[in-house]
């Protein structure tokens, strides 16, 4: 059972800086967390569009930038790759919506550790800030990758862009990691310590299970890679050998020997794929939520759902050698990577047999967010339908470097997550905000965003089996490769509309927050306890009175109730299934 508690000692600050900068209150730092995400999203895809201007022409010459060059555009693979990454799959479903609705939907007045919760915020930016900055600084950003591989991470000889911009490149990932171990330590000791009583585990919304999951992933897996990032300046700054063997660069033997880029592949890949399920695992928490709230059906099989979130984080570390088959590995490793990696296929496949059950024969209301969750689950069957081709070694070794890779991880992982985020958007605007998203606009949002991301990552798997290569900056020198051009040239002009069609989302999010329509305390007939409160929430988020939960968080349509959802704190004697 949860522990009781009293009401957080720090009282609603007054002024300016207090309340909206240095703020200790979790609604406010997740709402900096989402306006950060979402200034790192359009940089992110600014990025991605000129790289794919210079696939399909070389040689333009764009204003304020001029022609982009081979080395540029590995430098803007990198950065988008890494800002995606980072300071937007990681940080808005899990910092931005997890530190505003955790708190509330177990029924505490805050996160256990508002001091720290503020630090991990700030960390955050700096980090951000730290990354921007390679931009600016000679040489540039770096162009090892996101994935920073060693030696060429490691030696500031090694091209342009790897001296200071890679310096900046490590450092910003250090100080992100140590955000994020401060963030996961707090949403652990928030739900194990501050659940209001009657939230049990087996009551708390699949969001909150999923935030949790996600933090214990976290705390286990930035660790490694703040311990790899260290090596990695070290070998950078002081001349240690930890990635780097003997290696002639330029015609110069380096001063290094005795290292290994392998043991920069096992220690960033051990983060890596966990990272991977910390990007989707509040995405499956969200289209959960919205599943069961818009089809007025209790979520199918949650304890089920719940035990496979748990084993999709378990499994998750076992996995981190699929993205090393190329690396020579012994067979017998490979057999049993591959081996974990279908297997880790059972829990998603439960978890999406689980939402098409929720479905079924559900009275389903087609509002913007139930879109978008519906979207997700295309996205994520779509993206996944891959993976197991990827988990062969015998057909990765040629799919690896190709087209194939990036399709399936951007539709799995990187616009997956995003669909998420946007369901959680227009679901939770109108509690954060108190006003309603215009409708039409989000539908219209909906409609271009999900053709569009089909129309761009889709081609990309045929595009790989046609042995098309990722990483390179331009197909005109390699003849069956020139063939594939036309193909890339209608993903381009489907990632100008799609880009386009954001500005949709950006115009109906602020324009929603002065003119919107007024929303009540609960727009959606939801039963979690963010819908029992005030709209926006007060400072303690129940108004010094902490909830006492009666009920399951998925109680729609219960026979003979006088309504069709059961909120949890409605007394003990209604009707429950």
């Amino acid at each position: 059972m949860a522990t009781t508690h009293t009401v957080h000692a720090h009282a609603a600050p007054q002024g300016f800086i207090r309340r909206y900068v240095f703020s200790l209150d979790h609604k406010v730092i997740g709402l900096q967390y989402y306006f950060l995400a979402l200034s790192a999203v359009f940089v992110g895809m600014f990025l991605s569009l000129l790289m794919r201007i210079h696939l399909i022409w070389p040689n333009a010459q764009l204003p304020l930038i001029g022609a982009i060059k081979p080395e540029t555009y590995l430098a803007l693979l990198t950065m988008h790759g890494t800002l995606m990454v980072f300071f937007v799959l990681t940080t808005a479903p899990q910092s931005g919506f997890g530190n505003y609705f955790l708190p509330i939907q177990i029924g505490a007045p805050d996160m256990a550790f508002p001091v720290l919760n503020m630090l991990s915020f700030w960390t955050t930016l700096l980090a951000y800030i730290v990354m921007l900055g390679a931009f600016f600084v000679t040489g540039g950003a770096p162009l090892h990758g996101w994935t920073g591989y060693a030696p060429l991470s490691a030696l500031p000889s090694a091209g342009p862009g790897e001296q200071l911009g890679a310096d900046l490149w490590v450092t910003s990932i250090a100080i992100f990691c140590l955000a994020s171990l401060m963030g996961a330590l707090n949403f652990i000791t928030t739900v194990l310590d501050l659940r209001a009583k009657g939230m049990t585990l087996m009551r708390m919304p699949l969001t909150v299970w999923s935030w949790f999951v996600t933090a214990i992933l976290g705390l286990l897996a930035f660790g490694v890679l703040l311990s790899a990032g260290i090596l990695l300046l070290l070998d950078r700054n002081v001349g240690t050998s930890f990635y780097v063997p003997l290696v002639v660069v330029n015609g110069q033997v380096m001063g290094h020997k005795g290292g290994s880029p392998l043991l920069w592949q096992h220690l960033f890949w051990f983060f890596g794929h966990p990272e991977v399920y910390i990007a989707i695992l509040p995405g499956m928490g969200v289209a959960s939520q919205l599943l069961s709230t818009f089809s007025r059906k209790p979520i199918f099989g949650y304890r089920a759902m719940v035990y496979a979130i748990l084993g999709i984080g378990l499994l998750g570390f076992m996995v981190w050698g699929h993205h090393m088959f190329m690396s020579g590995m012994s067979p017998y490793s490979a057999f049993a990577f591959s081996l974990m990696t279908m297997s880790i296929g059972v829990p998603s496949a439960i978890k999406t047999f689980n939402w098409l059950g929720t479905l079924w024969g559900g009275r389903i209301r087609l509002y913007t967010p139930m879109l978008f969750a519906i979207g997700f689950v295309s996205l994520f069957v779509s993206g996944g339908l891959s993976g197991p081709f990827l988990a062969q070694p015998v057909l990765d070794i040629p799919l690896h470097d190709t087209y194939f890779v990036v399709g399936h991880f951007h539709l799995i992982m990187g616009v997956a997550a995003i669909f998420g985020m946007f369901a959680g958007t227009y679901y939770w605007f109108p509690k954060m905000f108190g006003r309603m998203m215009n409708e039409t606009l989000g539908k219209w949002h909906f409609v271009i965003t999900f053709i569009g991301t089909y129309c761009i990552f889709m081609p990309m798997h045929y595009l790989g089996m046609a042995g098309q290569t990722r990483r390179y900056s331009q197909f005109t020198e390699v003849a069956y490769q020139t063939k594939l051009l036309p193909l890339q040239t209608f993903m381009t002009y489907a990632a100008f509309v799609t880009i386009g069609a954001q500005l949709i989302f950006v115009i109906n999010l602020f324009w929603s927050m002065k003119k919107g329509p007024k929303a009540s305390d609960n727009p959606w007939e939801a039963t979690t306890l963010e819908w029992t409160t005030a709209t926006p929430p007060p400072h303690d988020n129940f108004g010094g009175h902490i909830p006492v939960v009666n009920h399951g968080p998925y109680e729609y349509s219960v026979p003979g109730a006088p309504r069709d959802f059961t909120m949890q704190t409605d007394p003990a004697t209604a009707t429950t299934h």
